[in-house]
């Protein structure tokens, strides 16, 4: 099999999956809600209104037509109009998903290099006490909830020793750069708006270290696991026997060889950091699209709920693609399966 066929036939299973999610959640939001339109307005619509919503999503066709209405306008993101923040939901997902897909990049960095160093640190010092602290280390951080994390960094690091800001995505009294790629960092940097850029990247990194220590752990067992069938192989042998240099066996040649694993871990850190934003962003005050998710529940905004769960499912459908793509990318054997 080709790395082209691979890859095609991997788009093709993501995308019917893509469909499953919409499906899915099209029969959820009827399930939920049998008179969407009165949900969708808000609750204090006029019927005017509640007529109009059931005239413009074909809430009074049979249910067929109403899928075949809602596929159309959710893979084209036409996802209405929001009742509480009163402009197109897919404007309001252009804006916040930008800021979260920033913070979960930044995290996923901390949780790569994190993951894979103390992971391969535990490897070479087996047994001994550098495995055992790298073992405490990452069971305290797995089984502590992303709240408490959260909580505590804001706590020692923000309040007690002033290191950091403890909440907002920049200082307020900063001017906010134009919107010119969705990522404030990147749009301040792009317009040369320094003072803004750095206040963005110290408000940044609490909420995307508090995401990187509750899913380093998963990262750094795998890597873990991995080196030490790596360090058996005979590629490693023959280099311990040509004296190459201990530090590059286990961080250049097994190092390398042990990051497959760790590339499909990481498809799924970014599923599980989509669903810990909405509490990070919370706590941190960090407006991305998990406090947009957060704000329309509370408000009982419909339209926005069904928005924002469908862009999370193909997102995290994405992930998985391009994770599958690495995999053909590294390691050309798994072209052949």
């Amino acid at each position: 099999m080709s790395i082209w066929t691979y890859v095609i036939n991997r788009a093709v299973r993501a995308f019917l999956l893509i469909l499953g999610i919409i499906v899915l959640t099209f029969i959820l939001s009827h399930v939920l809600a049998p008179n969407p339109a009165y949900v969708w307005a808000g609750p204090h619509a006029a019927p005017s209104v509640i007529q109009a919503i059931i005239r413009e999503y074909h809430l009074d066709q049979p249910i067929y037509v109403q899928l075949y209405y809602y596929l159309v306008s959710a893979l084209t993101f036409n996802f209405g109009f929001s009742p509480y923040f009163k402009q197109p939901v897919s404007e309001l997902i252009a804006i916040y998903l930008p800021r979260t897909l920033q913070l979960i990049f930044v995290a996923m960095v901390l949780t790569g290099l994190i993951g894979v160093f103390t992971g391969a640190f535990a490897a070479e010092h087996k047994d001994k006490w550098g495995d055992y602290t790298v073992k405490a280390l990452y069971l305290i951080s797995w089984c502590m909830p992303p709240f408490l994390a959260a909580l505590l960094l804001q706590l020692f690091i923000a309040y007690y020793w002033g290191v950091l800001p403890p909440n907002l995505m920049a200082d307020p009294t900063l001017a906010a750069p134009r919107y010119i790629t969705g990522f404030p960092t990147i749009d301040a940097l792009i317009e040369g708006n320094w003072p803004y850029f750095w206040s963005s990247l110290k408000h940044l990194i609490l909420p995307a270290f508090s995401l990187a220590l509750i899913s380093f752990g998963v990262i750094t067992r795998i890597t873990r696991s991995s080196m030490l069938t790596a360090l058996q192989a005979d590629y490693v042998r023959a280099a311990v026997m040509r004296g190459v240099e201990k530090g590059r066996i286990v961080y250049v040649h097994a190092l390398k060889n042990s990051m497959i694993p760790v590339i499909t871990l990481l498809a799924l850190v970014f599923s599980w950091m989509i669903s810990g934003s909405v509490i990070i962003e919370t706590i941190f005050s960090y407006n991305g699209l998990g406090w947009l998710l957060t704000t329309a529940l509370y408000n009982y905004d419909y339209p926005t709920v069904i928005g924002c769960s469908v862009v999370i499912g193909i997102a995290v459908v994405l992930a998985n693609f391009i994770a599958d793509v690495l995999y053909a990318v590294i390691d050309p054997r798994i072209k052949l399966g």
